[in-house]
């Protein structure tokens, strides 16, 4: 089904390289790893809503245990907490920063006692993840080296009839209209991949896909969102122009396949 609406998975700033749990971030030193958490900070900040309408419509109730798997800075991780107050939630990534930013926000938020971490490069070695119930995936399976041996082992420890959400970017965000869209990108060579077939492949049965097509307009979260990722590719002058242009605005599109065991 595709849907031209608003809803929007959460724990992923658009495959910019971020460590969720998987250890391929392509960072370059500090800088680079604050410019990624902060990415993260204003992706749960703009998409906020559409985070909220994709768990909405997840086909789960109470479920006890759920896991974030890539959970970045926790932009999924709250919007589950939200929608789910009984739950209890283990957070895994590969980046310590963006764990120690996300337990800073559970604190400040109260929810500490409901929020488990594990830092784990899921692609070296596989964690406790206990039974979950629910299975956050959101923008981490293209950074898998392998990612049909992790949709597996994801199988596995889900609880009988549990759901996995694997919420995937198209590519990389886009800011003007007339802007090409990005190139295939060979350090992640499973980005844009149709997960549908995967996931049959693992023992899942897809209950429902729809495509995404998110456009926020202009504000201060988006231009310093633009700021960020068009100063990786354009040159100090160009980025200024880019930047001064009226036709400025967050455009994205993801998919959504709701899976069940």
């Amino acid at each position: 089904m595709s849907e031209h609406g608003h809803g929007h998975g959460g724990g992923h700033g658009h495959g910019h390289g971020h460590g969720h749990g998987h250890g391929h971030g392509h960072g370059h030193g500090h800088a680079d790893s604050v410019d990624q958490a902060e990415v993260l900070d204003l992706d749960a900040e703009l998409l906020a809503t559409h985070t909220a309408d994709v768990i909405d419509r997840l086909p789960v109730t109470t479920p006890a245990q759920i896991v974030d798997l890539g959970a970045g800075t926790g932009a999924g991780t709250f919007a589950l907490l939200a929608r789910y107050p009984e739950s209890h939630l283990t957070a895994v990534d590969s980046s310590v920063e963006h764990l120690q930013r996300l337990r800073a926000k559970a604190g400040e938020r109260g929810v500490s006692d409901r929020v488990h971490t594990v830092l784990a490069d899921l692609d070296a070695d596989w964690p406790d993840l206990g039974t979950p119930d629910l299975i956050w995936a959101s923008a981490s399976l293209h950074h898998m080296a392998n990612p049909d041996h992790t949709l597996s082992q994801l199988h596995e420890v889900l609880a009988p009839n549990g759901v996995l959400a694997v919420v995937e970017l198209a590519g990389m965000p886009q800011f003007f209209p007339d802007q090409a869209p990005d190139g295939h990108d060979e350090r992640l060579p499973h980005r844009g991949a149709d997960w549908g077939p995967k996931l049959a492949e693992a023992g899942f049965t897809v209950e429902d896909e729809r495509t995404i097509t998110v456009h926020i307009e202009r504000s201060a979260a988006v231009e310093r969102y633009a700021r960020i990722v068009l100063g990786r590719q354009l040159a100090p002058e160009a980025l200024e122009a880019a930047l001064n242009r009226d036709d400025l605005a967050l455009r994205t599109e993801r998919t959504v396949w709701t899976a069940r065991k």
